[in-house]
């Protein structure tokens, strides 16, 4: 059983990972997932310590932090940058047309998103459109990146506590 539990939380880890690029796919919660595993069927690390409640509740918090922040940080750009909601939600569905060609068509795909959606919905000039998209895709990097970085510190955890 502790081999199938190892197995299934190292899953749970490297499916974080990829869920934190992928939209749909909760990254930092699937992570978090593999460290409860862990925590429950008695993870330890190399001195044979087990993982504590603190540690997992201290890195649940993390998550819900990130997974919010996540939502609020392309908002910010886009704002930030004069675009508007149309902005945001063309850089998701560019992205999700652009996961034909991954990674480079996610974040191509991104960028024309945010940018079409400014210049047909919000009737923006090309120069201010282009501003917007720029908006909107740094905060996709920001997001993304803030996720892999969680999910990324949460797979050493599991690794260490295998």
């Amino acid at each position: 059983m502790d081999a199938v539990v190892s197995i299934l939380a190292v899953l749970a880890g490297i499916a974080g990972i990829a869920g934190s690029v992928l939209p749909a796919i909760p990254g930092p919660p699937l992570s978090w997932l593999g460290l409860l595993l862990l925590y429950f069927w008695g993870g330890t690390d190399g001195a044979g310590e087990r993982m504590s409640l603190t540690l997992l509740l201290v890195w649940l918090g993390i998550v819900i932090v990130v997974c919010a922040v996540d939502y609020l940080i392309p908002m910010y750009f886009t704002k930030l940058t004069g675009g508007s909601r149309y902005a945001s939600r063309g850089a998701l569905a560019g992205l999700v047309i652009g996961l034909v060609f991954p990674p480079v068509g996610m974040i191509a795909g991104s960028f024309a998103g945010a940018f079409l959606a400014e210049l047909i919905f919000a009737s923006k000039t090309a120069g201010g459109a282009l501003k917007s998209a720029f908006g909107s895709f740094l905060g996709f990097l920001a997001g993304t990146g803030l996720k892999l970085v969680t999910a990324g510190v949460m797979m050493y955890y599991i690794i260490v506590y295998l």
